[in-house]
């Protein structure tokens, strides 16, 4: 997989970039000396995280694909490229894969996966236009990786992250393509992704969806990492040109656990078919 080392100057995208995880790698590529534009929903938000990094702050609903186009757009128009584009934005409130409503799964869709497969769709033709090459990260969970329960609606927008980014990364191999791919798979971060709902559009009120502080429940054995950890992290995955981004080396028994149940029932069918 193609890498970038060199990040000095280069143009960065990062949705859902006015806080959390987002503003952290934010922070993080303008200290690397890029070129960054922010986007997020959240008007006031933004506009802050814009003057406390330096960057260009562009609303966008990356639900739209209108919405994502028009950031392209400004970025070209303020930068003349992108290089890096990390497709970020994302909500996580739980609830019952019984209890929930088709406007749960429709919102949680289209923020989680629909902004993903929006800001893949936009930009990687920019991407792949640039002669120095470019990167496209994508930041899913370690909820993408092994399924929780409460949280249907997220492992399910956060698997397709993880199978969209993967077959991506095959597919760009097989060209021989100077574009990179990565999935971030963040664990425990301080963020604001437990007041989610605050962001939920009136064209899709309703359901069963409610916001959980994951800090204040049971202790998940892994560390709670600060957003400027993780853009540290996602910057070092970048020049190494690393498919799978992990932040938290501590959550992998729980994701070996599945593995091996996977494992056990091909086992098991081999064994039955002697």
């Amino acid at each position: 997989m193609s890498g970038m080392r060199n990040l000095e100057g280069r143009v960065a995208v990062v949705t859902g970039g006015a806080s959390g995880i987002g503003l952290g790698i934010a922070r993080q590529f303008r200290a690397a000396g890029m070129q960054v534009v922010i986007a997020d929903v959240e008007e006031a938000a933004l506009q802050r995280a814009a003057a406390e990094v330096g960057a260009l702050g562009v609303r966008t609903d990356v639900r739209d694909a209108a919405s994502v186009q028009a950031l392209a757009d400004a970025t070209i128009a303020e930068h003349g490229a992108v290089h890096v584009v990390v497709n970020n934005a994302g909500v996580g409130p739980m609830a019952p894969i019984s209890d929930l409503q088709l406007s749960d799964w429709q919102w949680m869709l289209q923020v989680n996966l629909w902004g993903v497969i929006h800001g893949v769709h936009v930009f990687l033709p920019l991407l792949k236009a640039n002669t120095e090459g470019g990167h496209i990260v994508n930041t899913a969970s370690i909820g993408g990786l092994v399924p929780g329960p409460g949280l249907g609606a997220y492992n399910v927008s956060k698997y397709g992250i993880v199978a969209l980014t993967e077959t991506l990364a095959m597919e760009l191999a097989a060209e021989g393509s100077p574009v990179g791919a990565s999935v971030l798979v963040p664990g425990t971060v301080r963020t604001g992704i437990s007041n989610s709902t605050r962001n939920r559009p009136a064209d899709a009120t309703g359901g069963a969806l409610s916001d959980v502080d994951l800090a204040a429940g049971p202790d998940l054995g892994m560390t709670w990492l600060e957003p400027d950890d993780v853009g540290r992290i996602v910057i070092e995955a970048i020049a190494a040109g690393d498919l799978y981004v992990v932040t938290h080396p501590e959550g992998w028994p729980m994701v070996a656990s599945r593995h091996r149940a996977i494992a056990d029932a091909f086992a098991a069918a081999a064994a039955a078919r002697g």
